[in-house]
């Protein structure tokens, strides 16, 4: 299945959920400063593992940046 992840397409094998896109990504699911979005939703960090992607889903991640 194809989804687009922080806007570019990407092929995905089989049932996925935001937790395995994660992971795909390289990714850690236990890292700090992580927020991820499906269709411009907030995905609780609980749900990832149980939140479906499905072909055509827009997933976002978001990597918090200390600084100033």
């Amino acid at each position: 299945m194809t989804v687009v992840v922080n806007g570019e397409a990407v092929d995905i094998e089989g049932p996925a959920t935001v937790a395995g896109v994660l992971r795909r990504m390289n990714v850690p699911v236990d890292a700090a400063g992580v927020a991820v979005a499906r269709n411009g939703e907030v995905v609780p960090r609980s749900s990832w593992n149980a939140v479906a992607v499905v072909p055509g889903d827009r997933i976002e991640v978001l990597h918090a940046v200390q600084g100033g």
